[in-house]
């Protein structure tokens, strides 16, 4: 008997699986990535919170790595962590959530917890999921526990990480409840009760809705603050000194990551469908969705103002990771970037220390290996994302260059 099984070895889920074996629990992790069994199972990790000295440990404390369902069938909880991207039209792809709960009901006993912690829209637990599970013949409830627990993980964060950060639950009955919050109080400082299900999805969009319309205010005050010859960031460290009721966000060349880009269109989906536009979002999104052309095009009025044309300059781009000091590209702005310089005929190349290969739209942009030549002899830097490694006094090598992070303070470089 196992006390738990994830489904999903992502950047969320191999976090959870951490903790618990650190707890002490009997963990078994799932994954339909044949390479992710493989290299989990030989000790790699392929998460960038995640070390190799880690796996090693979670081996050593029992962990199983499968690929295999039938390991489902003797576990106490199972908790559910797999991607929830949008589809085509840019609504919610569930197709990983109900081919895992599919998967999970085929194995489902009286006794056994449930959560999903798969990032979606409030109703997804009850509407989409438990149906699958009862499909079984099991009510919830009843013969078994089912909740929520929204995903809090932020990657490349050296301070909180899934023990200290407060787990919010909300289970399908006040029971269900109890029961979620035994088991993360296992492997949590914190638990946080919600009223139910829909609360906890709710609070989850909430907190990434409220991140992303605030940098959208900050992107388009940054837009026309360059037009009447503002310091944004000056101002924003300004007001940053009231002692209350402001919070500081900053202005970049548009969102990454899977949360802020992706989650409130979920929500976004879910308000759609009673018949109300959710205004906030929609225009948050159209805001930091423009955020790249016009990075592109501050690069070519940089250059023009130098004497030359974009068509046939290099452009050394630096950083295309969603987020300083990790290697994961996802939704980042970088490459809406690079696609838009490449049409106004910008050459290319690019430097990241987490990066090795970088590809837009199926071309390879070529990575340069001296890096303070490239940033001596090309026509302009871009500054895309701000790893410790970009420090003064390598930006002070570049020959022209645009910060888009705030780096430079010293008027040396031209400022997003």
């Amino acid at each position: 008997m196992r006390d738990l099984a994830v489904v999903g070895l992502g950047y969320v889920g191999l976090p959870l699986v951490r903790e618990a074996c650190r707890a002490g629990l009997r963990v078994v992790g799932l994954d339909v990535s044949a390479r992710v069994v493989a290299g989990l199972s030989a000790g790699r990790s392929h998460v960038d919170d995640i070390s190799d000295d880690d796996v090693a440990a979670m081996l050593a404390a029992g962990l199983t790595v499968t690929s295999d369902e039938n390991d489902l069938a003797d576990v106490d909880t199972v908790v559910i962590c797999v991607p929830t991207p949008l589809d085509e039209d840019g609504g919610p792809d569930l197709k990983a959530v109900t081919g895992a709960v599919t998967m999970v009901a085929r194995h489902l006993r009286p006794g056994m917890l449930v959560v999903l912690e798969s990032t979606t829209y409030p109703g997804t637990t009850d509407e989409v999921v438990r149906p699958i599970l009862e499909k079984s013949g099991l009510s919830a409830g009843v013969d078994f526990s089912l909740a929520f627990s929204p995903e809090r993980i932020d990657p490349g964060n050296p301070t909180y990480g899934l023990r200290n950060t407060p787990k919010v639950v909300g289970g399908h009955t006040i029971s269900c409840t109890e029961r979620a919050e035994a088991f993360y109080g296992k492997i949590c400082d914190t638990v946080v009760r919600a009223k139910g299900t829909r609360e906890a999805e709710m609070a989850k969009l909430l907190e990434n809705t409220y991140r992303h319309v605030n940098i959208a205010l900050v992107n388009e005050m940054a837009i026309f603050c360059h037009e009447l010859g503002i310091d944004l960031r000056d101002a924003i460290g300004a007001a940053a000194t009231k002692p209350f009721g402001f919070q500081a966000f900053y202005p970049g060349p548009g969102v990454g990551g899977h949360c802020i880009p992706i989650d409130p269109n979920y929500l976004s989906y879910k308000v759609k469908r009673l018949g109300y536009p959710f205004r906030f979002v929609e225009l948050a999104q159209e805001i930091n969705q423009r955020m790249p052309a016009y990075v592109a095009q501050r690069v070519q009025d940089l250059v023009n103002d130098a004497g030359r044309s974009v068509r046939g300059s290099t452009v050394l781009i630096l950083g295309v990771t969603y987020k300083p000091n990790i290697a994961d590209q996802r939704e980042s702005p970088a490459r809406p970037v690079a696609r838009r310089l490449r049409r106004m005929g910008a050459q290319l190349v690019f430097h990241d220390p987490y990066v090795n290969e970088w590809i837009v739209d199926d071309e390879p942009v070529p990575s340069v290996t001296d890096l303070g030549e490239a940033m001596r002899t090309a026509d302009v830097t871009l500054l895309l994302q701000d790893h410790d490694a970009y420090d003064l006094e390598t930006l002070g090598q570049a020959k022209l260059l645009f910060d888009t992070r705030g780096r430079v303070r010293d008027g040396t470089a031209e400022a997003l």
